[in-house]
């Protein structure tokens, strides 16, 4: 078996056990569409669950294509010539619940290589949460399950991810954070082994990391009040992914499958002009977790 070949069956691995348990949890099938790359060869699954009993949405994406000319998103990074071939495979989920006590996720683990023999290669990914009605001591066990994860291979890890995810999901014209974090990671090649371990272990730290917090969540009772602050809570979830996201603007500047890229955004959000939460509100108490801050 080749090197593309098995990070690809690693990741479709992941792809199938996180859509069986979120299917699970919510009673209702994923929708799967199967597509192929246009401007090269490949591409991939797309699974799609709307409007469901617990999510919303919630999108779990596969892909794995090769092209004959590196992206402008890469020629940034890699400095190589437009002309060369690259190949780019990875897992992308967004979910968002439909009980706003259960927060939004994100998670996407990622292989990138350039050159006709992958010259040049690195892995990245993460994971990080994003409540509208945030728990303390689930925020905490949200981030623990993500030091076990970095700690079954270096003991700094966890925090230099952190620190990175904490700048990454940044709306630097809000002055916040997309929410409480997680872990993100980019360009890792020191070692491929490793990188390939890691990442993989990432991809496993999503079920036990992001389920129990649904579970804990998914029946407490809301109302309308609540449902209102979550729509325009997406608001920001939306402005991040359309203004700064990599993964988004790659997708885009590749030619890739647009429906698949654009999955990410909630099928719900308003925008209300200067709204400012009632001070003392649950709403109000938001704001004290959209600061980088030591979750453990």
């Amino acid at each position: 078996m080749n090197q593309r070949q098995a990070i690809e069956d690693r990741f479709r691995g992941i792809q199938d056990r996180i859509a069986t348990e979120l299917a699970h949890i919510d009673g209702l099938a994923f929708r799967e569409d199967n597509w192929t790359y246009p401007a090269g060869s490949g591409g991939g699954r797309t699974r799609v669950l709307e409007f469901g009993n617990v999510f919303d949405k919630a999108g779990v994406n596969f892909s794995a294509i090769a092209g004959p000319k590196l992206p402008a998103a890469a020629l940034k990074n890699l400095g190589q010539a437009d002309d060369t071939p690259f190949f780019a495979t990875g897992v992308s989920l967004v979910i968002h619940p439909k009980n706003p006590y259960v927060p939004t996720v994100h998670m996407n683990i990622r292989y990138f290589s350039a050159g006709a023999n992958d010259e040049r290669w690195w892995f990245g990914g993460g994971i990080d949460l994003t409540p509208y009605y945030p728990n303390l001591a689930q925020t905490a066990d949200f981030h623990r399950q993500l030091k076990r994860a970095c700690d079954q291979f270096r003991p700094d890890w966890y925090s230099q991810f952190k620190s990175q995810c904490d700048a990454y999901f940044y709306l630097p014209h809000r002055q916040e954070t997309r929410g409480v974090g997680g872990i993100f990671f980019d360009q890792m090649q020191h070692d491929f082994a490793e990188a390939f371990a890691f990442t993989g272990a990432v991809g496993d730290a999503f079920i036990p990391a992001y389920t129990p917090i649904v579970l804990a969540n998914k029946d407490l009772p809301y109302g309308e009040r609540e449902r209102q602050f979550q729509r325009y809570r997406r608001g920001r979830y939306v402005e991040f992914n359309l203004l700064f996201d990599r993964g988004t603007k790659f997708g885009i500047e590749s030619h890739g499958r647009t429906e698949s890229i654009l999955m990410s955004l909630p099928p719900e959000v308003h925008w209300r002009y200067d709204y400012t939460p009632e001070p003392g509100s649950a709403e109000a108490a938001l704001a004290d977790f959209l600061t980088p801050r030591d979750w453990i």
